[in-house]
């Protein structure tokens, strides 16, 4: 909180403000983003309710975890990008790994 200030006038400065905090008690937080996760082990988490909202309080020490982002290919991704363009099996999934799963420009990419 305040650094220097009393806890329970602050719980009483608080109270009239309309904001209410509980400690939740966590043992980990994971933040999930689209090529990483944040981790946060042992945190003090607390949750404060302020004017209808609700605000999440995180404090301890993060790491960052890359995620592994290449796209799942599966055999009927393959197939279909063979069939449109008459290319191989192995040509088809090769363009589908070079466009990170992105079937159409695979399929453009081999009937150019």
């Amino acid at each position: 909180m305040i650094p220097g200030m009393n806890p329970r006038m602050m719980k009483q400065a608080m109270k009239k403000m309309g904001m209410q905090q509980e400690d939740i008690e966590a043992s980990e937080v994971i933040i999930k983003c689209p090529d990483k996760e944040i981790i946060i082990p042992n945190p003090s988490v607390a949750k404060v309710k302020m004017m209808g909202q609700e605000t999440w309080q995180i404090t301890g020490e993060a790491q960052e975890k890359a995620l592994d982002v290449a796209a799942e290919i599966n055999d009927e991704d393959i197939k279909t990008v063979s069939e449109q363009t008459g290319a191989s099996e192995e040509d088809a999934k090769a363009a589908i790994e070079k466009h990170d799963g992105d079937l159409a420009a695979a399929i453009m990419e081999l009937k150019n």
